[in-house]
């Protein structure tokens, strides 16, 4: 099987992945963990006009547009972006979404007050590119958000395991700590950057159980340790350099 045919087989299986994954009782704490941090970093989003990257099933922007947001996503795949018409017509609430790609995104500049991309940022070859396409689309005094697996983890280790062991998911992906998401949002020209993290427990459904009660208090404290970082950054408005 050529690798071109085993990455179309493992994007068609994304959509059954995520709903086994979220049946878990790893994959439903640590889903709602990383959707508190997120929703926590982003604030109020009522009325805002939101760009989601990489948006996937929908499970995110649903929740935003449910939340009053007007929401946009985008998404390689046409079956993630069928589930996520499927998933906002279940919920009631409007998606307009785009097949396209992270680093040709089909909008015009400065056209959202957020831009977001979670589990995205690690699959892109040239992140610094991607940053800019991503901070082209955001208005002055908007916000960008990424939301990454940290590089000193346990869960960006077994994914980086997984990729050894022949994984076509995982096997070029490429994880950030702290300090290199810092550096991309200095190197995009965003200012007020800020990295909160969550998620301080390995990759296990007993692990979760324990600790998740703990996960908030961690996260006010430390990023170090955590597997889910979040980067917030502003767009300087032209008067503001």
């Amino acid at each position: 099987m050529t690798q071109a045919r085993e990455a179309k087989d493992a994007i068609e299986a994304l959509p059954a992945a995520y709903g086994t994954w979220r049946g878990s009782t790893l994959g439903r704490i640590t889903d709602a963990l990383e959707e508190r941090l997120l929703l926590a970093c982003l604030g109020s989003v009522q009325g805002k006009r939101i760009l989601d990257v990489g948006c996937g099933d929908g499970i995110l922007a649903v929740k935003l547009a449910q939340m009053g947001a007007d929401v946009t996503g985008i998404d390689a795949s046409a079956q993630m972006l069928a589930a996520a018409r499927d998933r906002a017509d279940a919920a009631g609430v409007k998606l307009d979404l785009h097949t396209g790609e992270i680093d040709a995104l089909p909008f015009e500049s400065e056209t959202f007050d957020v831009v977001m991309t979670v589990a995205v940022m690690c699959f892109v070859s040239d992140a610094e590119r991607a940053a800019r396409e991503l901070v082209r689309c955001v208005r002055p005094g908007g916000q960008l958000m990424l939301g990454e697996l940290n590089r000193w983890s346990f869960w960006a280790t077994a994914r980086r395991v997984r990729g050894w062991f022949g994984s076509t998911v995982w096997r070029k992906a490429e994880f950030r700590s702290r300090r290199e998401l810092l550096a991309l949002a200095k190197a995009a020209g965003l200012r007020n950057a800020l990295v909160k993290g969550a998620i301080f427990y390995p990759p296990f459904g007993i692990a979760a159980k324990l600790l998740a009660p703990l996960d908030s208090a961690i996260g006010r404290l430390t990023t170090a340790g955590a597997a889910f970082l979040v980067l917030t950054a502003e767009k300087p408005s032209p008067n503001n350099h």
